[in-house]
């Protein structure tokens, strides 16, 4: 048990540390000098962190945009849901042996068949397991029946969804330098076929004409920062409109904080996005060299799959292009499909995913149908994700529900529902 603690908490759990030692196996192997594996090992390490960063703080500029958002919409029955902290420690050792054997066996794939992906999203390595225990603990399961359920699962998706994504992925970048580990897998393929089928290449979202006096939107940063600057002086209008107390839903310490709250919440989304570019350049730098080595010695032709924002460089417009359309088109289906009572829980809306799995999809969307192709790309998955997220919250009340309502609505409430149905259909 403390070996195994000791791997999921200290190597397999922390990003920064797990891809360092991947970058330091891949330049040893190459017998690089020791000064080049001491840099490429720390700079890596490095980039992740600036990443992580730039994502954190992006994710604390838009959540008071999800409570507003939230606040505007019909409420409905929740659904029951432990304590994530409570449920980490009641299930740790289930999640944590699931992520190991599962990253194993995708090692063994990887190695032996045409299914080269190797799945490198530290974080990602742990919700995925995480998801797969809640679903089997909601459907009664304990010990080993529990286990192997989740460990299966978690192996499935580390080694299908990062392969099915790899020519989409290959689309944007122009090579096989890597693909995605990431939980946008859904919306990459749902995007990228729409945009493929209905699309126009010969427009990119990247070209669009700005008049010259506005040519500082150009600058994604500046763009992302009026953008959210906006949005939130919308909603506050709405909430005000609906006679809600927009001082509460959004945190504010008094009315006479908003005029700022709003500016700093722009300017602080455009650092955000500023700090996670600069991660991910940093990282690709490092780390995509780094892994030849495992490439030519251990794993041949392996592809490693990574976090999702290191696509974001290729299309930033793109990016933001998603996550407005499928925030609003999200929000109105909500609207509806909570009058019509489609979905046995409430839905809320769901920003981070708008942001970072829709925006991937969109950028995808853009380099298979152009600027058109990032529109349809966009609306089909602010679509899509209301329906997983309502259809999936029956698999796992009683366990993770509440972190759902939270980080779903992609490929988590999609495998879910799968892992969750054949759990009722088989005699376990």
């Amino acid at each position: 048990m403390a070996i195994l603690n000791f791997l999921i908490s200290e190597i397999f759990g922390v990003a920064a540390i797990f891809l360092a030692l991947i970058a330091f196996t891949g330049l040893v192997l190459q017998k690089k000098s020791f000064s080049d594996v001491m840099s490429g090992t720390f700079k890596t390490a490095i980039g992740v962190i600036i990443l992580q960063q730039g994502a954190g703080i992006l994710v604390g500029s838009i959540l008071p945009l999800a409570d507003a958002i939230s606040a505007t919409t019909p409420g409905g029955a929740t659904a029951p849901s432990m304590d994530t902290g409570n449920f980490m420690e009641a299930y740790g050792f289930e999640i944590g042996v699931a992520m190991i054997l599962g990253f194993l066996l995708n090692l063994v794939v990887a190695r032996f068949t045409k299914w080269k992906a190797v799945f490198l999203t530290g974080h990602m390595l742990y919700w995925f397991p995480f998801v797969f225990v809640g679903v089997g603990v909601s459907a009664g399961l304990s010990g080993m029946s529990l286990l192997v359920a989740a460990t299966l699962t978690t192996a499935i998706y580390y080694i299908v969804a990062p392969n099915l994504v790899r020519p989409y992925v290959r689309d944007v970048i122009g090579d096989d330098s890597f693909t995605l580990g990431h939980p946008s897998t859904v919306f990459v393929l749902l995007g990228g076929f729409l945009a493929g089928k209905f699309g126009d290449k010969s427009k990119s979202t990247e070209d669009i004409n700005i008049p010259a006096s506005f040519r500082f939107l150009k600058e994604i940063a500046i763009s992302g920062s009026f953008v959210v600057m906006i949005t939130y002086a919308v909603v506050t209008l709405i909430l005000v409109a609906m006679q809600l107390d927009f001082v509460s839903v959004l945190g504010l310490g008094a009315t006479s904080d908003l005029f700022s709250f709003i500016i700093m919440s722009g300017l602080t989304f455009g650092a955000g996005l500023t700090v996670l570019l600069l991660g991910v350049r940093m990282m690709i730098a490092e780390i995509v060299p780094a892994f030849t080595g495992i490439q030519e010695k251990l794993i041949p032709n392996a592809i490693p799959a990574y976090d999702c924002p290191l696509l974001f460089p290729y299309a930033p417009n793109a990016v933001i292009i998603g996550f407005i359309i499928s925030t609003i088109v999200s929000v109105f289906v909500i609207v509806i499909t909570s009058g019509l009572g489609i979905f046995m829980f409430a839905v809320i809306p769901i920003v981070i995913t708008c942001f970072f799995e829709v925006g991937t999809a969109a950028v995808v969307g853009n380099a298979r149908g152009g600027r058109r192709g990032a529109y349809i790309a966009s609306i089909a998955c602010g679509v899509v994700l209301v329906f997983l997220m309502g259809w999936s919250l029956p698999f796992l009340e009683n366990s993770i529900a509440d972190w759902l309502m939270v980080f779903g609505g992609q490929d988590f409430s999609l495998w879910a529902i799968i892992q969750g149905l054949i759990l009722r259909v088989l005699p376990i």
